[in-house]
């Protein structure tokens, strides 16, 4: 990664540039911290907190609430600081953000974007919040930012895989620090023609939304570019349950690989039908049938039970990275709540944490000063290594994990190893990439 990141934004970067008598732009002002959506006015900020509480990802948005506020704690001086500690930037200090005390509301996503939306507006119209971050779909995520663009507010995505999230969807006034389904495809291949080979036959199963379309296109064009044959693509209902009457047909097909386009309890329940119906212990084509999970989390692997044993997926972040970022948090996490954090948590944790270090480096909470703080930021210390926020999509850039069922867990948390941690650089791609085309990040919106 260039250094030219971390200076091209050098206004923001030092406290230098007032001291030398260049004006300031007018949102680092002192009258910048009026004249947009929910200027904090008092001694607290509040953060909106929008999970899902109820439906398929309710697991998921439970960790991520507790990640949210074990941040707060940290924010606010509380606890032992967990990533504070090991975070390249040093400039919060267990003081709140910009002096002011972090308080926070939660809304209910359900996981559906209509809710998600609802539960946006009323957190930034009823309880002033200046800051909206969560989620654990896709569709949500796309839906909340383009609310968030027009009312004037910093969304800062939870868990969101799909490449439209920043891609045609994508947003000035939105980032995302999660991976997505083009890193996904680019980090399994190589594994999955390593340990399975180059001529295999893939039947997709995909959930009937943005995420879903999006990874089974990477993961298609990943392996198929390495020799695989994509014989059946077939997509499911987010509200599905049960999945028998989509396995059959897997068994009619001639495939030798089942792709779960699926996440959270969709994926458990699939996964669960497919070894019901004998689809790992058949032979197909000469070859061991076998079933690819590509977006995975502890919580999903936890709800499989065996039935991921040996099952290839990435993941964005895992609990048992060594760096000192992950330890941290890892640490802070299991004392405060009994038991490793999920990649969703990681994640949303660290998006908080993102915003409240843009916000007081910018000097402002204005969006179009945290924008300008966040483009072309470059970090460490958070976990999976150097991380770009690239400027032209606000798309975190960082090393991606390959992981798979672990065929001896320890306990109940030890249930993914990490078979390959993929370098940044195999994960990279152009702003205009196909799989990425259309949208325009457009300008920042400060709102009222």
């Amino acid at each position: 990664m260039s250094k030219g990141n971390l200076t091209r934004r050098g206004v923001l970067k030092t406290g230098a540039v007032a001291g030398a008598g260049l004006a300031l732009p007018t949102y680092l002002s002192a009258a910048g911290h009026e004249g947009f959506t929910n200027a904090p006015t008092g001694s607290t900020v509040t953060l909106g907190f929008n999970v899902p509480q109820s439906g398929p990802y309710a697991d998921e948005g439970a960790d991520e609430l507790r990640a949210y506020e074990l941040a707060v704690e940290h924010l606010n001086g509380e606890g032992d600081g967990g990533m504070l500690n090991t975070f390249s930037s040093k400039v919060l200090d267990g003081t709140g953000i910009l002096g002011k005390k972090v308080e926070y509301v939660t809304g209910d996503t359900q996981t559906k974007s209509d809710a998600a939306r609802a539960s946006a507006k009323s957190m930034i119209e009823k309880d002033g919040a200046v800051m909206i971050t969560g989620g654990s779909s896709s569709g949500v995520a796309v839906a909340v930012q383009a609310l968030c663009q027009e009312a004037g507010i910093i969304f800062m995505a939870g868990l969101t895989h799909s490449n439209d999230t920043t891609g045609k969807d994508k947003r000035a006034n939105g980032f995302r620090h999660f991976f997505n389904s083009y890193m996904s495809g680019a980090a399994l291949a190589p594994v999955l023609a390593a340990n399975y080979g180059t001529d295999r036959k893939a039947y997709h199963l995909t959930a009937d939304y943005n995420w879903g379309y999006t990874t089974e296109e990477a993961v298609k064009s990943s392996t198929e570019a390495m020799g695989w044959e994509t014989v059946g693509t077939v997509l499911t209902p987010l509200t599905q349950t049960d999945f028998s009457s989509y396995i059959t047909p897997v068994l009619q097909s001639d495939a030798d690989v089942l792709v779960l386009n699926h996440y959270g309890g969709n994926m458990v329940n699939s996964l669960t039908n497919a070894v019901q119906f004998g689809l790992r212990d058949r032979i197909v084509n000469g070859k061991q049938f076998e079933i690819v999970v590509p977006l995975y989390s502890r919580l999903m692997a936890k709800g499989a039970g065996a039935n991921v044993k040996g099952i290839f997926g990435s993941t964005n972040w895992h609990w048992s990275l060594q760096d000192e970022g992950s330890k941290a948090f890892v640490q802070s996490f299991g004392t405060k709540y009994g038991f490793p954090p999920s990649q969703a948590a990681h994640t949303c944790y660290v998006q908080a944490l993102l915003y409240a270090d843009a916000v007081q480096r910018a000097g402002s909470f204005a969006p179009c000063a945290v924008v300008e703080a966040l483009e072309g930021f470059e970090f460490d210390g958070m976990g999976n290594g150097p991380t770009l926020y690239r400027a032209e999509d606000h798309q975190c850039f960082k090393d991606v994990l390959v992981v798979k069922g672990k065929e001896n867990p320890s306990s109940e948390f030890d249930l993914l190893e990490i078979v390959e941690v993929t370098p940044v650089d195999q994960v990279t791609y152009a702003p205009d990439h196909p799989q990425f085309a259309g949208g325009a990040l457009g300008t920042c919106n400060n709102g009222a």
